[in-house]
């Protein structure tokens, strides 16, 4: 069967090759880190012949743009940007969370080192800035240029404070749901706001349009976090690559964890967050598991993320999309938000 957004990834990935084929022969092994995390080349700089990422966020953008009347061919150096925004944060995440593998591969400071690791997610963030300003020569004007970065960079700075939230998390005992919330809107829910309010921007709609896609990426990045952390306890490894309580080895103290803790709390209990402070192993991660049930853990976050869900819905219509593009779009954040929920 055809892939339905195999035109608009293909133009997202050259578009992407275009942006990091540069720089002076000095510096090729910096590109080739890049191209490396992108996944289009092996340690050694050889071509890889396996497919790159998904490339959501981008495409989810130009299906936007396209729903909304805009020319989606346009708007490709700012889905690019956005892509190489979300690649920066990973790699950084990688080395915050010490993480050695992602997608079955070491990460890229666990090849080349943390200085250079730091630096690799820094030319990232630099060369979506330079994209943004490629949006003149695809003819749009002055002030819509300076929209989109001013747009973009807000996004960068919610998603930094949205990331010093989720570490500031891992040296306190609890976490209120309104303080996971408030994390998952930087971290996972701005970046994709901005996805969508950009491509709105990039058609020519209206405020009140761009408005309502901004609420709609915006919920759509809480339900996919509610439904990744769900996935991190009780999800399949063969679907998600990781161990299903890979979440609980690690203790991350994910929308479960905190909804049990104040579960607990208002009942007089601290089983959880005791067993949470102790190391991992079998038994007590099997009694974690245990007391998550007895809070009907599960259940209530899968129903709050059906529930963003439901609100992403709404917004979606408020933004009045048309045509196969705005088809496409509403099949796939449905996938998207509800995975396993």
């Amino acid at each position: 069967m055809a892939d339905p957004y195999g035109a608009y990834r293909d133009a997202v990935e050259a578009e992407l090759r275009r942006l990091l084929s540069g720089g002076p022969p000095a510096v090729a092994p910096l590109y080739g880190m890049m191209r490396y995390h992108l996944g289009w080349c092996d340690a050694a700089f050889a071509p890889r012949s396996s497919r790159a990422g998904k490339r959501l966020r981008p495409i989810i953008c130009l299906l936007c743009c396209e729903a909304l009347g805009g020319d989606w061919r346009q708007a490709l150096p700012f889905a690019a940007a956005i892509e190489l925004v979300h690649s920066f944060s990973l790699i950084h995440d990688d080395i915050e969370d010490q993480s050695d593998t992602r997608h079955e591969r070491d990460t890229v400071w666990r090849v080349w080192g943390l200085a250079q690791g730091i630096n690799t997610g820094d030319a990232m963030w630099s060369l979506a800035r330079a994209a943004l300003l490629e949006l003149r020569a695809t003819g749009y004007p002055a002030e819509t240029v300076l929209a989109a970065v001013a747009l973009l960079d807000q996004a960068c700075l919610q998603l930094c404070a949205g990331q010093y939230l989720d570490i500031s998390f891992e040296t306190r005992d609890v976490v209120s749901l309104a303080e996971y919330k408030e994390m998952a809107r930087g971290k996972t829910g701005s970046l994709l706001a901005a996805t969508c309010q950009g491509g709105a921007l990039l058609a020519g709609a209206e405020a009140a349009r761009q408005a309502a896609l901004a609420s709609f990426g915006q919920e759509l990045g809480l339900a996919y976090q509610m439904v990744d952390d769900l996935l991190g306890i009780w999800g399949d490894a063969a679907v998600t690559g990781k161990s299903a309580d890979s979440d609980l080895v690690t203790r991350k103290k994910t929308f479960p964890i905190a909804y049990a803790m104040q579960w607990e709390a208002a009942r007089g209990s601290a089983s959880l967050r005791r067993a949470y402070a102790a190391p991992s192993c079998p038994e007590t991660d099997a009694h974690i598991l245990s007391l998550l049930e007895r809070a009907g853990a599960q259940e209530y976050v899968g129903e709050r993320a059906r529930q963003h869900h439901r609100a992403m819905l709404q917004h979606l219509d408020a933004a009045r999309l048309s045509g196969a593009a705005g088809e496409l779009l509403t099949k796939l954040v449905a996938d998207l938000a509800t995975r396993a929920c």
